[in-house]
């Protein structure tokens, strides 16, 4: 399960783990126009771990979900999407 929420300066994705155990903590993505962080609860270290990327590290790993295994790098193609080399 996930829900959506659009904020003043952000969009909030929370990622809801579901099913049998063990369950993982949620995950929340905060979309901000200059990057995007994700945040999961560590219940070992009782602390909030979080982790940016920058828009084209997250456009990568957005193709990097769809590929086999190598090294690619991105590149422009001429309608705007991305492909790769």
């Amino acid at each position: 399960m996930f829900t959506i929420e659009h904020e003043f300066d952000a969009t909030v994705i929370t990622l809801v783990d579901e099913g049998s155990a063990p369950l993982q903590e949620d995950v929340v993505i905060n979309g901000f126009a200059e990057c995007v962080t994700l945040e999961q609860f560590d219940p070992r270290t009782d602390r909030v771990v979080t982790i940016t990327l920058s828009p084209s590290q997250l456009r990568e790993l957005a193709a990097a979900l769809d590929l086999p295994e190598g090294v690619y790098r991105l590149k422009p193609s001429e309608k705007g999407a991305q492909d790769t080399e």
